[in-house]
């Protein structure tokens, strides 16, 4: 508020609690310059549920003591803090491919609902809208949704899933795509050894680094006798 609007303030404040009133000229002087220094960057009134005149009415009925202007910034902030609690950032309209632009538009919309410019959005935004861009389309045109310099470090991580992707890139049947008959591992689960001690029970239970042959003699059987499209 500028001092025109803090005067306006006190005036009001002075007609609810005329205790608050100062008659001197330079107490009055001094009072408006106290409340517009703490009152700078509190809004007179905004377009979404803040009226600085309500704040002071509601302190008067609340409070026995005079109202200060901290107590008009303390319901400002917990104004504000409200209703950025009650907000849902909503879907950035920028692509979700440039994070500065991403992360600019949420920022903007977070001042905007919390300086009362805007409104809260109190519904998610998951599928509200139209999409910039058909997702299957983009998933297509990049091959995968994980970038290839992201996929370069997993595989360090993850073996046998980055020897599968290399395998089916290079036309190889996808032994995982088939159970194993030999250590019963399902679909997409790698392998296990399988070792028998002398008196027939199984011991070992580790997991290959490779399939079993048979596997992958199933995996290609399958594949000649179903082929891609």
């Amino acid at each position: 508020m500028d001092r025109r609007e803090v005067a306006a303030v006190l005036a009001y404040t002075g007609r609810l609690d005329p205790r608050t009133i100062r008659t001197g000229p330079g107490e009055a002087r001094d009072q408006i310059a106290q409340w517009q220094e703490l009152l700078d960057d509190v809004p007179f009134a905004t377009a979404h549920g803040w009226d600085v005149r309500e704040a002071i009415r509601a302190h008067v009925l609340d409070s026995p003591y005079p109202i200060l202007p901290v107590d008009v910034v303390r319901r400002w902030r917990a104004h504000r803090r409200d209703r950025l609690d009650r907000h849902i950032d909503p879907t950035p309209a920028a692509d979700p491919y440039d994070p500065a632009a991403w992360r600019a538009e949420l920022l903007r919309a977070r001042h905007a609902v919390a300086a009362g410019v805007a409104a809260p959005s109190t519904h998610r935004q998951i599928s509200s809208g139209s999409q910039p861009r058909n997702v299957e389309e983009h998933l297509r045109e990049v091959g995968s949704c994980i970038p290839p310099a992201v996929r370069a470090e997993l595989a360090r991580y993850r073996p046998t899933r980055a020897a599968r992707e290399a395998a089916v890139a290079e036309g190889v049947p996808d032994a995982l795509g088939v159970r194993c008959d030999w250590c019963h591992a399902p679909v997409g689960v790698p392998c296990r050894q399988r070792r028998a001690r002398p008196d027939g029970a199984a011991r070992g239970n580790a997991v290959r680094a490779t399939p079993h042959p048979s596997r992958v003699d199933l995996a290609a059987a399958r594949t000649d006798r179903h082929p891609a499209a």
